[in-house]
């Protein structure tokens, strides 16, 4: 029975399991195919407790953490209204393929509809086709103003 909770940041069992979760994403290669570090393991659980616009879920299998989402809420400053970015979305490899990812996504949709939000973001590699097709089917697209223009590209530039 697949089971998903919001996690309580305070909770050092959750917390462990967002860990466990999300160093499993870190070391695929969707993920960089790195472990996550110790400075990030030690620093993860306050930065995220310490950030009112974090928010996370697991998704349990017979009380085993087997998924993973993040998200923080922003502003849509062309809507002015709330929106959700999904930062992670991850799923233990064992446990790929049973449809836990579109539960996360409904039920990240559910809490964005309570809280009045206008959409939902998250950015997707470009080679990874197992996540589109996921994305695609839960409903959504590639991001654009203008056709014209062309679609939204996401970049970065790190600081370290």
């Amino acid at each position: 029975m697949l089971k998903i909770i919001t996690v309580d940041y305070q909770n050092p069992l959750q917390m462990a399991d967002l860990l466990l979760l999300l160093d499993l994403y870190a070391q695929d290669p969707q993920g960089g195919a790195e472990p996550l570090s110790e400075s990030c393991r030690l620093q993860l659980p306050a930065a995220l407790q310490q950030c009112p616009a974090a928010l996370s879920l697991i998704a349990y299998q017979n009380s085993k953490p087997v998924g993973l989402l993040n998200a923080f809420k922003t502003v849509s400053t062309f809507a002015g209204r709330p929106l959700i970015n999904i930062h992670d979305l991850a799923v233990a490899p064992a446990f790929r393929g049973q449809g836990i990812a579109r539960a996360l996504l409904q039920q990240i949709e559910q809490i964005a509809r309570e809280q009045d939000c206008c959409k939902l973001t998250l950015e997707v590699l470009s080679g990874n086709q197992t996540a589109q097709h996921t994305y695609l089917r839960s409903g959504f697209a590639a991001y654009e103003l203008d056709p014209a223009q062309g679609q939204a590209l996401f970049w970065q530039k790190k600081l370290d």
